[in-house]
């Protein structure tokens, strides 16, 4: 199944003595045989395990050898930190945690995972691994990726009821969760509420959901997937980096004067200076280690309306944490 899951996604899976998993950027997957891999490796676990790095690498990486990975660079481990994060999260929207588990040298940083594994966003590979998630439905993994992890545990559960050793990993399957009531995948932690989620707005009377399309939803209902307790302008950054490209400023706005050295005349109009594919004004961001530092406005108290005006929250604020992998 997983071999026809990799056919359909664009990849020829072979085995060879010669490797335990490398892609050649050409459509060629190529997975060790029975001479090289270990008793407890599952073939379908792996093609799963390289498809979530196509996942974290994105769609430019299958014209790539290793999906563009240097194995032996600075950035390999926390891209498969990336990758394992994304498989938790499948894995457990699925009950398929236990059968699906890594059985690389990362077995441990899997076996320290909690349920909550994107919450801290200053990490690279929570952010890299929110990115990849949302890319889960397209193409070209959607949506075989979803329909083989579903027949995954269809079979799983069939199979685990005549398992007689609980040591077998399919005695190891758990009933997938529930969906959350808006149709999103369900968080298993009860303390957070649809009420304290940063998602959560009020339009004339009735609570909605920005997450769920602005459906209509409870208060008391437990959180799903995609619950954020809290946003702060100060520590995200999203609207100032590449989800947008320009800031107009009036010329009648006090940052003109407040903040000279901020300001560009393009004859029609004024902007705020940008500095690559971010507001100059917006510092931090630096890559240490598998953390950024905080992203913070230098010019916060003196920023423009169109800055003011962008509200914490709201539907823009969304897309543009959705562009930069802080939300999903």
């Amino acid at each position: 199944m997983w071999l026809g899951t990799a056919r359909r996604i664009g990849l020829r899976v072979v085995r060879t003595p010669d490797a335990y998993a490398a892609t050649d950027g050409n459509g060629t997957l190529s997975i060790g045989d029975a001479s090289t891999l270990d008793a407890d490796d599952s073939l379908a676990q792996m093609i799963f395990h390289e498809l979530c790095h196509s996942l974290v690498e994105g769609e430019d990486s299958f014209a790539k050898a290793d999906w563009g990975m240097d194995n032996t660079g600075p950035d390999h481990d926390w891209r498969e930190h990336a990758c394992l994060r994304v498989q938790w999260v499948l894995t457990g929207r699925y009950g398929l945690r236990v059968l699906f588990a890594p059985t690389t040298d990362f077995r441990a940083f899997w076996d320290q995972l909690s349920e909550d594994v994107l919450s801290d966003r200053t990490d690279r590979s929570v952010q890299a691994a929110i990115a990849a998630l949302r890319r889960v439905r397209l193409p070209p993994w959607g949506p075989a990726l979803t329909e083989a992890l579903e027949a995954t545990a269809r079979i799983a559960r069939e199979a685990g009821k005549l398992a007689s050793d609980p040591d077998v990993l399919w005695s190891g399957i758990e009933q997938p969760p529930a969906p959350h009531p808006t149709g999103l995948p369900p968080r298993r932690s009860a303390a957070e509420t649809c009420g304290t989620c940063a998602w959560k707005y009020e339009q004339r009377g009735a609570i909605k959901c920005r997450q769920a399309d602005d459906k209509k939803i409870d208060p008391a209902w437990t959180a799903c997937e995609r619950y954020e307790a809290a946003l702060d302008c100060q520590t995200c950054g999203a609207c100032c980096r590449a989800a947008y490209h320009s800031v107009e400023v009036s010329k009648r706005d006090p940052a003109v004067k407040a903040q000279p050295d901020y300001i560009v005349d393009r004859g029609t109009y004024l902007e705020i200076k940008r500095s690559g594919d971010r507001c100059a004004a917006l510092h931090g961001g630096e890559a240490v280690g598998e953390k950024t530092t905080r992203f913070h406005c230098v010019i916060y108290d003196d920023r423009p309306r169109t800055c003011r005006d962008f509200t914490l929250g709201s539907a823009h604020c969304l897309t543009a944490r959705r562009r930069v992998g802080l939300s999903l």
